[in-house]
C-alpha cells in the first residue's frame, strides 16, 4: 500500500512539473514583421539591395570599397561601413569561407512600423564549410539602414 501511494505521489509530481514548451513572442514586434513574397517586391528596391550587399562582400575579393553615398545609405551605415572594418572582417571570411562568389535572395520581410524591408541572402563562397547570411535592410526611401552578416538559420531572429 505504501508503495502504491509513493508511486502515485511521484507520478503526480512528474505530471505537475512537466513544462509546456511554448513560443512566446512580443505582440508589438510579432504583428509588425510580415514575410512577403520575393516576387511582390519592387524590382528597383530588390536590385539596389542586391547591388549594395554585393558591393560590401566583393570588397573581400578586390580589397577596394567604394563608400556608400547619402543617396544609398543612412548616416549610421555610412559611418560604420569603413574600408578598415571591412578589411578586418574580410580577412576572417577569406580564411574560413574562401572567395566570395554571389548572393542568392532567399526571403524578404516587411516591417510595418517603418515600411522597411529586410532582404535575407545566402552568401555563396568557394568553400562550402558553412552557410552565411547577408541581411540587408532597406528603408522606404531605398536607403540601406543596416547590413549584417550572420550564420544562416532557417528561422529568422530579428533583433
Amino acid at each position: 500500500m505504501k508503495k502504491l501511494i509513493f508511486l502515485t505521489a511521484i507520478l503526480l509530481v512528474v505530471i505537475g512539473c512537466k513544462t509546456n514548451k511554448s513560443i512566446t513572442t512580443d505582440p508589438t514586434t510579432a504583428s509588425t514583421i510580415i514575410k512577403i513574397a520575393v516576387g511582390d517586391i519592387n524590382d528597383t528596391q530588390k536590385n539596389k539591395a542586391y547591388e549594395l550587399g554585393k558591393r560590401v562582400l566583393m570588397t573581400c575579393n578586390t580589397s577596394k570599397f567604394k563608400p556608400f553615398t547619402p543617396d544609398e545609405a543612412t548616416p549610421s551605415v555610412i559611418q560604420n561601413t569603413t574600408q578598415e572594418r571591412l578589411t578586418k572582417t574580410c580577412q576572417r571570411f577569406r580564411q574560413y569561407y574562401g572567395t566570395f562568389e554571389d548572393l542568392k535572395l532567399i526571403e524578404a520581410y516587411t516591417i510595418k512600423s517603418d515600411n522597411s524591408i529586410i532582404f535575407r541572402y545566402k552568401a555563396l563562397y568557394s568553400k562550402n564549410v558553412a552557410n552565411k547570411e547577408l541581411r540587408v535592410t532597406m528603408t522606404s526611401t531605398n536607403k540601406v539602414s543596416s547590413i549584417k552578416s550572420l550564420d544562416w538559420n532557417d528561422t529568422i531572429n530579428i533583433n
